[in-house]
């Protein structure tokens, strides 16, 4: 492999001066830059990253911890954190936190020992542990930003507006003339699981419908759970006749239950959901969904952390983005 003492002698310059075209510390003339860069291509010089991270006191990367790596949505996430980071010049190291608190922990500490230079994370920490976490780093820490959940006041977030786009899912299913609304709830200790439920309550609230616990079932942000949840609110006395699912991995398990006791979707039960699904179209009755901006929301939350690496000391910043209601048929309405 060539060296940076190989490349120095082709240009004709001095190995400082390779250093400071190479890690971008210190102005070099015109000349002996392209002098510099031309040695580079014709040896096929590959600087050392880790000698580089310890010149310039930076690793050119972002660490990004999210649970449910499986997700399809956080897949789109990720694509538009890594295309906004490489704009800049930065890699993302990507460490799934399977939503358990101990390994987000243990994530984050893994993500300092690489020393990445800003972190954006979706925690499933309670704010309390979350803050001790962060406080707990060695100092200086690197910036971190939240993403999705927006979990600790004073750090700077962003996330989808839950609970006005919730209480407009009720809404809309209250103007179908339902009364008997159901609610499959997400992972309980999840600040976009408790968002949406307030969503809920909310939305029966402003319609005068009274609150009935039994309508509310956790489905644990996951497809067999939630299919059993919805089981259990066919077996009521008094069933509902319309259910809103709080993710796009409890809808599939919504529509397995419905189907499982021969429930036709809209007809026996309205069906709307929290996250709109790509084969949401595909359905027998496509289905009537909250999309969330999941490309925006990568590119401004990796932008807010670029801002904070490259020295930005304003006050912390909490963004909410509005979703958008994708309106089909599983509501009992005709598509729009």
């Amino acid at each position: 492999m060539a060296t940076m003492h190989e490349v120095a002698r082709r240009a004709g310059v001095s190995v400082t001066t390779v250093s400071h075209v190479v890690n971008n510390t210190r102005p070099v003339s015109d000349q002996a830059r392209a002098a510099v860069e031309a040695a580079i291509r014709e040896t096929g010089y590959v600087p050392n990253a880790v000698a580089r991270s310890l010149a310039t006191a930076s690793t050119r990367s972002i660490g990004l911890a999210v649970s449910a790596l499986t997700n399809p949505y956080l897949g789109e996430l990720a694509s538009a954190i890594e295309s906004t980071a490489a704009a800049a010049g930065y890699t993302v190291l990507l460490a799934d936190t399977h939503d358990d608190a101990d390994q987000e922990e243990r994530v984050l500490r893994a993500l300092r020992n690489r020393r990445v230079d800003g972190i954006l994370l979706a925690t499933s920490m309670d704010a309390g542990r979350l803050r001790a976490c962060l406080a707990a780093a060695p100092q200086p820490a690197p910036p971190v930003v939240f993403i999705d959940r927006l979990a600790c006041p004073g750090f700077d977030q962003i996330g989808v507006e839950n609970e006005r786009a919730t209480a407009g899912l009720v809404a809309h299913l209250v103007e179908r003339g339902h009364r008997r609304i159901g609610m499959v709830v997400g992972r309980e200790g999840i600040t976009t699981s408790a968002e949406r439920l307030a969503g809920y309550r909310r939305g029966l609230t402003e319609h005068g419908i009274a609150h009935d616990g039994a309508l509310e079932v956790h489905g644990a942000s996951d497809a067999e759970p939630a299919r059993s949840a919805v089981l259990r609110l066919l077996d009521l006395p008094a069933p509902p006749t319309a259910l809103i699912s709080g993710n796009n991995h409890m809808t599939v398990g919504v529509l397995r239950g419905l189907r499982d006791r021969g429930v036709s979707v809209p007809d026996d039960m309205a069906v709307v959901a929290f996250d709109d699904v790509e084969w949401g179209d595909l359905l027998p009755a496509p289905l009537t969904a909250v999309a969330q901006p999941w490309q925006r929301l990568g590119r401004e939350a990796t932008r807010m952390l670029l801002d904070r690496m490259s020295g930005d000391t304003t006050p912390p910043r909490s963004v909410r983005l509005t979703p958008t209601l994708v309106h089909r048929r599983s509501c009992g309405c005709a598509e729009a």
